[in-house]
Order: structure tokens, then sequence, then C-alpha cells
């Protein structure tokens, strides 16, 4: 059995963080920070189930999902790459455990990792199947920002 922290303790703890923040802030006085809607998140967003997925990419004009497993070298390979991307474009980057969310694979016809698939204004619009470097992703990105 794996020594990982399973996907709700991470939650929970994700949670907790939150919480904290919140606490903090209300104890300085200060408003609770909302989310701005439009404005992509600087770190990946982590997809459970077809409802969020669907949420995230009508939330933000441009989505980029990696369709990642944990056990996939490439994929591992690929993660620097994918955090870059969110932090330092103006698209909204998701991830997508396919051991988790099969169903939601098999939606969008995963048929191996990594898979990355580009949503603009809610739709898919491209689909890239293997790793690739930061820069091609980048160009690809932004033809639809």
């Amino acid at each position: 059995m794996s020594e990982s922290p399973s996907a709700e303790d991470e939650l929970d703890e994700i949670r907790r963080q939150k919480r904290e923040e919140l606490a903090s802030q209300i104890e300085d006085g200060e408003e609770p920070s909302e989310p701005d809607s439009g404005a992509a998140p600087s770190e990946p967003i982590h997809i459970n189930g077809s409802a969020e997925l669907q949420e995230t990419v009508s939330t933000y004009d441009v989505v980029l999902v990696d369709f990642y497993a944990d056990w996939c070298g490439p994929c591992k390979m690929l993660e620097p790459t994918v955090e870059s991307l969110a932090a330092d474009t103006d698209a909204a980057v998701a991830k997508v455990d396919i051991d988790q969310n099969q169903p939601l694979a098999g939606q969008y016809q995963v048929r191996g990792v990594p898979t990355l698939l580009l949503f603009s204004d809610g739709e898919p619009v491209e689909q890239v199947v293997g790793v690739r470097d930061e820069s091609t992703l980048r160009s690809l990105i932004e033809q639809y920002l």
C-alpha cells in the first residue's frame, strides 16, 4: 500500500490552511479575499469528476487540462512544465488523475498519458498527447488568449 497521503487527506489539509488564512484575515480586520472569477489561479486545479471540469472550463476563458497518472514517468517529467504554465500564463491549468476519473478520461477519449486538452470558451480546441516542451505549450495557449 502506498505511504503517500490520500487525495482526501490532501483536500482536508488544503481546507485547514484556507480556514486558517481566512481566520487570520478576519483577525487583522481585512475583508476575506474572494477568488477573482476569470483570473486564472497560479497553481494547477485538481479536478475530480465531470462536474468540476465543467465548472472550471466555464469559469475561465482558456483552460489547459493535464490528464495524468501517478505511475506515469512522462507525466512526472511534464509536471514542472504544467506548474510553470499555471504560474506564468493567463490560462487556468487543471489536472485530472485518470485512475480516479476513468469515466472523465473516457469522455474525452484519453487513450494515453500524458494527454493535454486545451479548452477555449468552454469547448475543447486542441489535444496534445505526450510530453512537449514549455515553449510549445505556451505558444499553443497564447493562440487562444
